[in-house]
């Protein structure tokens, strides 16, 4: 896999705080969650659970030692079995603000379940556009992470702070969840078998990616991004589509997009200088663009102070 591309997928979310909790919770019990705008972190202790989702065909079961990570913050339903009733996860955790840390009971006559989870909150604007790809939940078996000393030991440690009590345990709890979501994340794409994490480990497409994530101001056109890619036009676009899920001109658009919606919110540049930063010779070309990929114009995104683009 690409490494270089990897960093740049994952550099600039810009974490800026963490939400965690430690759940203690005997059969029968279920939660729901509905979306939130932040990642989300599953670890299990001890016992097992299910996850259900509307994109999921079935429920996956989680056991001991399994994680689980939502990096869209995907709505879903965790209990200890498929079909259990559910209570809201604002009625259980009403506040779950950055920095925060709770601890979790439900009490029950069947088998305990416990598990570590962690709300990680980033700058969505800022996540790469094969980021926002990504599948709503990847999870990682037991066996995948104890072949990963670091994670597995990250984890381990978050398991004994929360046990120990010792001074500074919850800052240590949120640098250590910060920790666990890059590591996660970088099992996730390198060995995980999903389409769109195969296009980090395939050779020419991983270059393309590459080269849009951080050249994306070049006048690329197909041909020349299959050229970076060593890959016929033909081929090229048919490989792309398959593993990243839209067309390569389409992603370069929505990279274009991303890094002008960025400097809208953070510069003083005029309009012209932004549409020339990010690849558009043309500002009527730039100002079109903008505003099919956000619903907005670039003047109005810029007034609003930044609001979160409509999805694409």
């Amino acid at each position: 896999m690409n490494e270089d591309l990897l960093s740049e997928l994952l550099t600039p979310l810009r974490l800026h705080g963490v939400f965690h909790s430690r759940w203690s919770a005997r059969a029968p019990w279920g939660i729901a969650g509905e979306r939130e705008h932040c990642a989300l972190l599953h670890y299990v202790q001890e016992g097992e659970c299910t996850v259900e989702m509307p994109e999921l065909p079935e429920p996956v079961r989680l056991r001991a030692g399994d994680l689980a990570v939502f990096p869209h913050g995907a709505a879903h339903r965790l209990a200890d079995r498929p079909g259990s009733a559910t209570v809201p996860l604002a009625a259980v955790l009403p506040q779950r603000e950055p920095g925060g840390a709770r601890t979790v009971e439900i009490d029950g006559p069947g088998a305990a379940t416990t598990m570590l989870c962690g709300g990680l909150h980033y700058d969505g604007a800022a996540a790469a556009p094969l980021y926002q790809a990504l599948p709503p939940v990847l999870v990682l078996d037991r066996k995948l992470l104890e072949s990963q000393p670091l994670l597995s030991g990250t984890l381990d440690l978050l398991a004994a702070e929360w046990q120990g009590g010792e001074p500074g345990g919850v800052l240590v709890a949120l640098r250590a969840f910060e920790l666990v979501f890059v590591l996660a994340l970088r099992v996730a794409l390198r060995d995980l078998d999903k389409p769109v994490l195969h296009a980090l480990r395939h050779p020419g497409i991983s270059r393309a990616l590459l080269a849009v994530q951080t050249r994306f101001a070049e006048p690329w056109t197909l041909a020349s991004l299959a050229g970076e890619a060593g890959l016929s036009r033909s081929a090229f676009a048919a490989s792309f589509r398959e593993l990243v899920g839209e067309a390569p001109m389409r992603h370069l658009m929505a990279r274009r997009m991303q890094e002008a919606s960025r400097l809208l919110k953070e510069s003083a540049l005029p309009q012209s200088r932004i549409a020339e930063r990010v690849g558009y010779r043309s500002e009527v070309g730039f100002h079109l663009a903008f505003r099919q990929w956000c619903g907005q114009t670039p003047g109005e995104y810029r007034r609003s102070g930044g609001a979160r683009p409509v999805a694409r």
